[in-house]
């Protein structure tokens, strides 16, 4: 999976990173965001947005890779989702206190694109089609939130860490082979256990075969083993 493009956004009439949701934006408005919008390159591990700051602009990934997370009680973090390019970052507080709910920080070099928010607020109150796209995209998200709720509260170690796979496999790297752009804390946030039990589990997976553990990226062998132990929880 190609997640590095060295090709800076000029204009956003002709820009291949945006957001499928932007499809739905007359040229006027694409130039309007246009003139309302920066880009900026973050390397592995730099902070993109950060808990509690001001919302001031929305953020749509052009390249890399990054890790959207609530920055939790004692120091520990809890990873909702990981973001590909092109997907946008929005969030509550856009129309509740204009501030960030969570953070999000790059897993690889990474560039993103800042657009002002008001402009995309005066946009989605008079273009319906793009409103009901960013509403249906938010939406998506919710759900998405909601099913890692259950997987959380309600699965054994073992579940929650075939979930996690899963959803790297399917969601995000579209392959069994799982890149190693996710460190073993970052697993480990991303399935609310510590690191050392992430580590436990990971071996245990490896010495029942499911899966094969090499040094820059996780290969998944046995899906269906690992889908059953996400289905008994």
């Amino acid at each position: 999976m190609n997640l590095k493009d060295e090709t800076k956004c000029k204009d956003c009439m002709d820009c291949g990173f945006k957001s499928p949701m932007f499809n739905h934006l007359t040229k006027t408005e694409l130039k309007l965001i246009n003139q309302h919008r920066f880009e900026v390159k973050f390397k592995k591990g730099e902070t993109i947005r950060k808990q509690g700051t001001f919302l001031s602009h929305v953020i749509s990934l052009n390249s890399g890779l990054a890790k959207l997370y609530i920055e939790g009680l004692d120091d520990k973090d809890l990873i909702l989702r990981i973001i590909k390019p092109s997907q946008f970052i929005g969030g509550p507080g856009m129309y509740y206190d204009q501030r960030h709910h969570y953070s999000v920080a790059a897993l690889v070099e990474t560039s993103a694109c800042f657009i002002d928010m008001k402009i995309l607020k005066e946009i989605i109150q008079t273009n319906a089609a793009f409103a009901s796209e960013f509403m249906r995209e938010f939406s998506v998200n919710m759900l998405l939130t909601y099913d890692r709720l259950i997987s959380l509260t309600q699965k054994q170690i073992p579940g929650r860490m075939a979930d996690a796979l899963i959803y790297l496999s399917k969601k995000i790297f579209n392959s069994k082979t799982i890149e190693g752009m996710l460190s073993n804390q970052d697993l480990a946030d991303l399935t609310s256990m510590s690191k050392d039990s992430a580590v436990k589990i990971l071996r245990e997976f490896k010495n029942e075969s499911i899966l094969e553990i090499k040094k820059n990226s996780i290969e998944i062998v046995n899906m269906d083993a690992l889908q059953n132990i996400s289905n008994i929880g």
